[in-house]
């Protein structure tokens, strides 16, 4: 069974952001990127898989050269094979799923795997996209799975509890926090990542839908005011908070 598992190479969300010059994208000097972090629950779990259902897991990411440094730690953790997507080009959420639902078709991966969104543009809906453009069955922000034989299991996170939803290959998948307990990468994985390969491929030509005119950082926050130490001070905090802040 061909399983594949699609990262993002994404800023550190402890990184300083700068926009850049063009204030349509951030500045890349001094930032320092990472595995989207809901990707790696997504790595973990395809690992997982595998060792339940035997197979081989394929990594995919879209992007530059830089991503391979992502793909890499895939397969240190024991991934098989990695796959780069090369676009020198910013793409919107459906072009990265045109060209991902491309590779996978060509993989022939039944199962599949993402984050539930990637922390920089946060717009989770690439996974959904991609089994949309395949044809797959899809199941998001999913945090226990269980595959068995074509039936898949999956409980996912809903606003105020969580539901259980039964599908069948093949399958989207899209992971949550407390999916699983990413592994880390060991000596002997980090060494034999070195001799897996990484193919390179020309990204599927994909037109955007969704242009970027402008970046600007929020504004900052305002300084707190004291009002007073006793009782004396609410009708001036209320007078404040329905006024000025309005939410009451």
């Amino acid at each position: 069974m061909k399983i594949a598992v699609c990262v993002s190479h994404v800023p550190d969300t402890a990184t300083k952001v700068i926009i850049g010059s063009d204030g349509k994208s951030i500045d890349p000097s001094g930032v320092t990127y990472v595995v989207n972090p809901y990707d790696e629950f997504a790595i973990e779990e395809a690992l997982k898989t595998k060792e339940q259902l035997g197979g081989e897991v394929v990594v995919i990411s879209l992007g530059t050269d830089a991503n391979k440094e992502s793909i890499r730690k895939a397969l240190a953790m024991g991934a098989d094979s990695g796959v780069l997507l090369k676009d020198e080009n910013q793409r919107d959420s459906f072009g990265v799923a045109k060209a991902l639902a491309e590779e996978i078709k060509n993989q022939g991966a039944e199962i599949v795997f993402f984050g539930k969104q990637s922390v920089d543009y946060d717009n989770s809906i690439t996974g959904q996209l991609t089994a949309e453009l395949l044809g797959y069955n899809c199941v998001t922000v999913v945090v226990d799975l269980k595959i068995d034989g074509n039936k898949v299991i999956a409980e996912r996170e809903i606003e105020g509890g969580r539901e259980v939803v039964e599908t069948s290959l093949p399958v989207v998948i899209t992971a949550q926090k407390g999916l699983n307990e990413p592994r880390y990468a060991s000596l002997k994985g980090i060494m034999a990542a070195k001799r897996k390969t990484i193919e390179e491929k020309e990204a599927a030509p994909a037109e955007n839908y969704v242009e970027i005119l402008r970046m600007k950082k929020p504004a900052p926050k305002q300084p707190g005011k004291i009002l007073g130490s006793d009782a004396s001070a609410v009708p001036e905090l209320i007078r404040l908070l329905r006024e000025e802040a309005k939410v009451i």
